[in-house]
């Protein structure tokens, strides 16, 4: 899906359309930009499709849609309606977080496979409270049990915990054992908000293609452009321990 072997995606989280513009105007020609993630708050507002043609009038990058989260329905709407309505906005790839099921995400991965989308599946998310162990609702070894079903559906592409780098070497580990030769990991949760060290959970994901989700951290910044590349030599620090 990406253009680039190693990159950071962008997470549009901003409030306006206005915003929007901007942070893609400023980053989009920054080399080791790999593509943008929207999620519902502007969805919601503004519409899919006007936002997506908004990134894609700037930028011919991939856009990525985090539908928070999508893949927590029956199998009959993840893969009809809904996925109809995703697919008429064009974008590359979408994130599935298969809390209803294997049903749903068997459905969800085949769905998006035929309509041309990159699905990318997720198991553990990054905030406390979210497992029994910690208080939460869904079970400790279900993240496992996801990353497992979506490598043995030919999933590519996950989503994993930036600021749990035990919790990637897990999924990374599981991942490899179903014959995934060239998995490749997004991982939000690093930086600003939520305190994962880039480093660490880069580290966490060798020797395979990572690109971490960074939202607060540029955008919430004065220049964004300027923090993107600052974050970018961090990140390049760590793949130079690679060779």
């Amino acid at each position: 899906m990406f253009k680039v072997k190693s990159g950071i995606v962008v997470a549009c989280d901003v409030e306006s359309l206005k915003a929007l513009e901007k942070l893609v105007g400023s980053t989009s020609t920054l080399e080791f930009i790999a593509g943008y993630k929207i999620g519902s708050p502007l969805v919601i507002q503004y519409g899919l499709r006007r936002v997506s043609r908004i990134i894609k009038r700037i930028s011919s990058l991939p856009v990525i849609y985090d539908h928070q989260k999508y893949g927590t329905d029956i199998p009959e709407i993840c893969a009809g309606p809904q996925l109809k309505a995703i697919e008429a906005s064009k974008i590359e790839g979408i994130i599935i977080f298969p809390q209803a099921g294997i049903e749903t995400l068997k459905k969800s991965v085949e769905s998006c496979v035929g309509a041309g989308i990159t699905p990318i599946v997720g198991g553990e998310m990054t905030h406390k409270g979210y497992l029994d162990i910690e208080g939460g609702y869904i079970s400790g070894d279900a993240p496992e049990r996801i990353y497992r079903d979506a490598a043995a559906l030919g999933v590519s592409h996950f989503i994993v915990p930036g600021n749990k780098p035990a919790s990637i070497e897990r999924c990374k580990k599981i991942i490899e054992m179903e014959g995934v030769g060239n998995p490749v990991f997004m991982f939000p949760g690093v930086g600003r908000g939520q305190g994962g060290d880039i480093k660490a959970a880069y580290k966490s994901t060798r020797p395979h293609q990572a690109f971490p989700i960074i939202g607060r951290g540029i955008y919430g910044e004065p220049d964004p452009r300027e923090a993107a590349e600052r974050l970018w030599l961090i990140i390049q620090e760590e793949i130079k321990k690679e060779t």
